[in-house]
């Protein structure tokens, strides 16, 4: 290997190293607790759900679910009152990226582990939210909420920045696979395909609602306190999953309407450098998983 070829494959394997920590921390998969050969997980290798999740548009795909799920007065009052995104968002970061990498790409007991454990933590948030409507995390209507933002999500930002570009086949296909998280989590009938998938967020736009909860948790999912070197990248994180948003939500979170080519001039070519560079960088840690699947 030539000097810059080094030079570069040692950038990539830091870059790599550094995603890994950000994202997961000390929640970071093992390799026994990986998909392998014998035991492919939920998915497996040749999955959507495995392409899907395995491109950096997630962090794009995963701040617009949050921003989304804001809307619906009971999934917030849950948020707002039981978690400590507030207090230890880097914690919360790397729980979330342990669920979605165990049900991902871990062996089905490790997947199945995952999944009882937030099935415990939802036993405990429940509460009255300020309308005076009681909730329950583990009601089968909020979690599908919950679920269909977050696969909306996933999907609307892998078309604007990931890889390639999925068929409608590809959709459908991610949309199913998903589908068994959802069920086993407790959700109410879930989506199987992405028509359906739109149709199932659309009936839930009557539910949704601006308050007070929303608009102090939206500052601070636009504008947390992370370190000065990553306040740039993120500020194209949060600029991506704004634009990414349907008209409607944006329009109800009281955001500014965007600026005619702001998305196709500014927003996105930005985030599409963002997310190919961060792509670059993960691909140390995809060969790892491949390797092991």
């Amino acid at each position: 290997m030539n000097p810059a070829n080094q030079i570069l494959s040692s950038i990539q394997r830091r870059g790599s190293e550094y995603l890994r920590s950000a994202i997961a921390g000390d929640q970071a998969m093992t390799p026994d607790e990986m998909a392998s050969t014998d035991d492919p997980g939920l998915f497996g290798p040749g999955s959507a759900a495995w392409r899907v999740h395995g491109d950096a548009a997630m962090l794009i795909g995963g701040l617009r679910a949050l921003l989304l799920q804001t809307l619906h007065p009971l999934a917030m009052a849950g948020v707002y009152e039981h978690s400590d995104y507030r207090d230890d968002p880097w914690g919360r970061l790397h729980r979330t990226g342990r669920f979605v990498g165990a049900t991902t790409y871990g062996r089905t007991e490790v997947a199945e582990q995952q999944i009882e454990m937030v099935k415990r933590v939802h036993d405990r948030v429940v509460g009255t939210a300020p309308d005076g409507r009681p909730y329950s995390a583990n009601d089968p209507h909020l979690l599908l909420w919950v679920h269909i933002t977050e696969v909306d999500s996933f999907l609307a930002a892998f078309d604007r920045h990931g890889y390639g570009k999925l068929t409608d086949a590809e959709r459908d296909s991610y949309v199913d696979e998903m589908a068994e998280v959802a069920l086993r989590l407790g959700s109410d009938e879930p989506p199987r395909s992405k028509m359906e998938l739109d149709d199932a967020l659309e009936a839930f736009r009557p539910e949704c609602s601006y308050g007070p909860q929303v608009q102090e948790t939206m500052r601070f999912l636009l504008f947390p306190p992370v370190p000065l070197a990553s306040r740039g990248p993120y500020g194209v994180i949060a600029a991506g999953a704004v634009a990414a948003l349907p008209g409607w939500a944006r329009t109800m979170l009281r955001l500014p309407p965007l600026l005619p080519g702001a998305d196709s001039l500014a927003i996105r070519p930005t985030a599409d450098a963002l997310t190919k560079t961060m792509g670059w960088m993960m691909q140390p840690w995809q060969e790892d998983r491949r390797r092991s699947a």
